[in-house]
């Protein structure tokens, strides 16, 4: 008897587990300030709720089509023309549970035991886990801040194989913010046309944008690499909308999307009904519910890189989007306190909540263990009274 060889290799999500932290320390009594969580710290807006509302009231809970309602689906292809300039057919997309359960579908409908994915460091944490889940392996390529943590051309060149199958763009990026500019992102396309190889452009930060920056669709730059490119999306960040579950891509390839969906119908099925229906109103109403939320978000951006940069030892570069900082800490690194010796992120998240009451996340969990990531996605109160804690529990480092 035992578990599986994937599940042994499968490592947790260290984002999710510190947020369980906590919420238990919380529970305890504890007053703990939290930057780990990727969620908005606003209420999901009123008409999406009244959606879910009528929906109940109107009986809409029973199962819908596996791969998302119609209704939803010209929703999603109606908000992909408008903003992105994407033309795609019902049979071109699928609605799934959430952003990563799109991500996960497609790693599974794609890859076959040893194919390459290109993942960009620092990443989402679940991009290589998954990538490794479906039997592919996911090879690592470095970034830097001077280049918005976008890799270079030469740099993916150098990381192609003729096992490669698959180039990941997160832009904004999870964990660092970053933006890519539309020069990137087409140096980026032109090499997944040169040798033939899809992008997967996670958008799910797209509205949440700041200092005149432009989100750039990969899949608008051209019908050579629309063919290539799988769009993923969804409700949970723009719209705070992260405990309904709703996520989606769109791909020309419609064999890759039916193939997704025959995943989906052996797997979770549809998406859950009354979620579906809030997402369509969370696409077509009220656009103004998410740019009130990004103007708070590009606020506590600006307060939260300020203070990071006035702790000695710590460097932040402005993030052009998203809601996290990702400060380079690693001048700390070597220094102590008492019986806390600071040797990498792990240990400076670990000092930071024993001794300040301050959740940060681990910059190793991200592929970069020079840093930590901080989400802004809560008050500015929580922001200054963090970073006062922070910096007083830095200073006693020597």
């Amino acid at each position: 008897m035992g578990i599986s060889k994937r599940a042994r290799n499968a490592a947790p999500s260290p984002t999710l587990a510190i947020t369980a932290r906590v919420k238990a320390l919380k529970a305890e009594g504890r007053d703990v300030i939290g930057f780990g969580a990727g969620e908005p710290d606003f209420d999901t807006p009123d008409h999406i709720k009244q959606a879910a509302i009528d929906a109940l009231a109107a009986g809409y809970t029973k199962y819908t089509p596996s791969s998302g309602d119609v209704d939803l689906k010209a929703a999603i292809a109606a908000k992909l023309s408008h903003d992105n300039g994407l033309q795609y057919k019902p049979s071109q997309i699928i609605v799934s549970c959430g952003a990563k359960h799109s991500l996960y579908n497609i790693f599974q409908a794609m890859l076959d035991d040893g194919d390459e994915v290109i993942v960009s460091a620092p990443y989402w944490v679940s991009y290589p886990e998954m990538v490794k889940l479906a039997g592919g392996t996911p090879v690592i390529v470095e970034t830097t801040a001077a280049d918005n943590f976008v890799p270079t051309r030469e740099a993916l060149r150098s990381a192609i194989t003729p096992k490669t199958k698959a180039i990941i763009l997160n832009s904004p990026s999870n964990p660092t913010g970053g933006v890519a500019s539309r020069q990137q992102v087409k140096d980026i396309a032109a090499l997944c046309i040169q040798h033939d190889l899809y992008l997967i452009s996670d958008e799910i930060y797209e509205k949440l944008v700041y200092d005149g920056n432009e989100h750039v669709s990969a899949a608008s730059l051209g019908d050579e690499i629309f063919k290539r490119t799988i769009t993923v999306n969804g409700c949970s960040k723009a719209y705070s909308m992260t405990g309904w579950r709703i996520g989606y891509a769109a791909a020309a390839d419609e064999e890759l999307v039916a193939a997704m969906g025959r995943i989906q119908d052996q797997s979770t099925s549809n998406p859950t009904s009354i979620a579906q229906k809030a997402a369509v109103a969370a696409l077509t109403k009220h656009p103004e519910a998410v740019e009130q939320m990004r103007v708070h978000f590009e606020q506590r951006r600006n307060l939260i890189v300020g203070l990071l940069n006035q702790i000695p030892g710590v460097s932040c570069s402005i993030p052009g989007g998203a809601f996290y900082a990702f400060p380079n800490v690693s001048s700390l690194y070597g220094k102590r306190h008492g019986e806390s010796l600071i040797t990498g992120s792990d240990s400076l998240a670990d000092y930071l909540l024993d001794t300040a009451n301050v959740a940060v996340v681990p910059g190793s969990g991200f592929g970069a263990d020079g840093y930590i990531r901080l989400s802004y996605a809560t008050s500015e109160g929580n922001i200054s009274t963090g970073l006062e804690r922070m910096a007083a529990a830095i200073k006693k480092l020597e």
